[in-house]
């Protein structure tokens, strides 16, 4: 679905991404893990039109989408969630999930003095999806509270439920688990992957916590120094000696540190 071929990101003299070339298959929950500095979050960036790149390709399902803007990425199914959520916080649970689809009939002055009536029949519509999404997150309790006051955990669902307003149908996530509670962690991994089996969602995972890539996520890609140095599953990425040395700095004798990281 996703093809990254010879992607440079420079910062000056510093390649943060330097020569990755990977692929994305459809329907698939490919987690990508790398020690801290190994380029993921801007490889991210790069896919989803928040960085432009300074040279190489990235195509979705064929189509060379190489810098485009992230709304236009939006308009095509390509998503991304952010390490810390990006709520409007003064906003209920409900209210930052009724706001994600575009178009809508209320954006339009003309439409607040003389077509209230589809406005109506518009926030009717959204306000039932949302419902059904904040339901199928198992977060219905928290619709009617401001986005701000819910728990970390809470915000990465909402963050979750967003691309589920929409025809998403590959969801970027960065590091969905951090600052999350174990028992919210497991709902949130359920949730990805009920949409994956479900509704045919393709994600892409970046995580640290490796239990919860080893629950959700095959293949697994390991980065370092800005390019993709193995790919597989878990098992072999774990037993892979380039990996644990760009983890550790060591050898395969030091293996049992690697699997608690």
């Amino acid at each position: 679905m996703i093809v990254v071929e010879d992607l440079h990101k420079h910062f000056g003299g510093f390649h943060a991404v330097d020569g990755a070339s990977l692929e994305i298959a459809k329907g698939s929950i490919t987690g990508l893990i790398g020690p801290n500095g190994a380029g993921k979050t801007t490889l991210f960036n790069v896919i989803a039109g928040v960085l432009e790149p300074t040279s190489g390709r990235v195509t979705m399902d064929g189509e060379d989408i190489t810098g485009l803007p992230p709304h236009e990425l939006f308009h095509k199914g390509l998503l991304r969630t952010f390490q810390i959520a990006h709520e409007f916080s003064s906003m209920t649970c409900r209210e930052n999930l009724m706001m994600v689809p575009g178009a809508q009939s209320g954006e339009s002055l003309w439409n607040t003095w003389f077509g209230r009536k589809r406005i109506a029949e518009e926030e009717r519509a959204l306000r039932a999806k949302a419902d059904e999404v904040l339901e199928f997150l198992t977060i219905s309790h928290i619709a009617d509270l401001r986005a701000g006051e819910v728990s970390g955990g809470q915000k990465k669902l909402l963050e979750l439920g967003r691309t589920m307003m929409v025809d998403a149908k590959i969801v970027f996530l960065d590091e969905v688990g951090a600052g999350v509670n174990r028992t919210l962690l497991y709902t949130i991994a359920d949730a990805i992957k009920r949409l994956n089996e479900e509704r045919g969602y393709t994600f892409v995972v970046i995580e640290h916590d490796m239990e919860f890539i080893d629950r959700l996520c095959d293949p697994v890609i390991c980065m370092a120094a800005g390019h993709k140095l193995a790919e597989g599953s878990l098992a072999e990425i774990k037993a892979n000696e380039q990996v644990i040395e760009a983890y550790l700095g060591t050898g395969l004798k030091n293996k049992d540190k690697l699997e608690k990281t």
